[in-house]
């Protein structure tokens, strides 16, 4: 059997640099914002394979996805403790993780008595800072 590409959990030299890159920093990025940071870095790898990486690396659950206030995906290395579910500025983009307790056991009730499998939710919850309401004062 022949395959199309690389499988989202082989680690290719691109993913690496995409995952090493998104390592550094410590609030979600866009692909955009990600590739600069490789290209400033003298790593060359184009936008559309960032993107293709990022999709892979969402689908081996080794990024958090989030989406801005226009709908841009925006992406964040996972950590040791899986998933999680994030609060959003909209005026700066900070994040800060939240218990999300409630929503996984919801998420799970409803899958068990739907008779569903392989369920999975989006939760986006954004508000604005205290930094930024600071600020704006």
């Amino acid at each position: 059997m022949t395959g199309t590409g690389p499988s989202p959990t082989r680690n290719t030299p691109q993913r690496a640099a995409v995952l090493r890159a998104l390592g550094s920093c410590p609030d979600f990025v866009s692909a955009q914002m990600l590739h600069a940071r490789l290209v400033t870095a003298d790593c060359a790898v184009g936008l559309t394979t960032v993107y293709r990486a990022l999709r892979q690396l969402q689908a081996a659950g080794r990024v958090d996805v989030v989406r801005d206030e226009t709908g841009e995906r925006l992406y964040r290395r996972r950590g040791a403790q899986g998933h999680q579910h994030y609060l959003l500025c909209r005026r700066c983009g900070r994040s800060r993780p939240v218990d999300a307790g409630v929503v996984e056991r919801w998420a799970e009730q409803v899958a068990e008595t739907s008779g569903y499998a392989e369920v999975e939710h989006t939760v986006e919850l954004t508000g604005v800072c205290g930094r930024c309401r600071a600020t704006a004062r």
